[in-house]
């Protein structure tokens, strides 16, 4: 199994830096409206924290969110982000937009 799970993680850190780009934080407002974008830390890689999300790894997730590095944009980052609209790192993890500032 445990080519199987390393062969899927292989394939989705494909998919996810296929599908990861700049987006300007206005064109993510509908997303966000439905509390579907998650802020991801600058510290961490992007496309690992989207693998971790589609294979399930709670445990690793949870920490991430516990240290802080991981948490639903609050309002106060939104409206800056609104008031700048800079070009964001995110990809898809449906359900979730991951987003990152660099």
């Amino acid at each position: 199994m445990v080519d199987g799970t390393s062969s899927r993680e292989t394939l989705l850190t494909d998919e996810f830096h296929r599908q990861t780009a700049h987006i300007r934080w206005h064109d993510l407002q509908t997303y966000y409206a439905k509390g579907d974008v998650v802020n991801v830390a600058s510290e961490l890689d992007l496309v690992a924290v989207a693998v971790a999300l589609a294979m399930d790894n709670t445990d690793q997730f949870q920490a991430w969110i516990d240290a802080g590095d991981i948490a639903s944009v609050t309002e106060h980052q939104a409206q800056l982000w609104f008031d700048q609209n800079p070009a964001l790192w995110a990809v898809v993890a449906a359900p979730w937009v991951l987003v990152q500032s660099k």
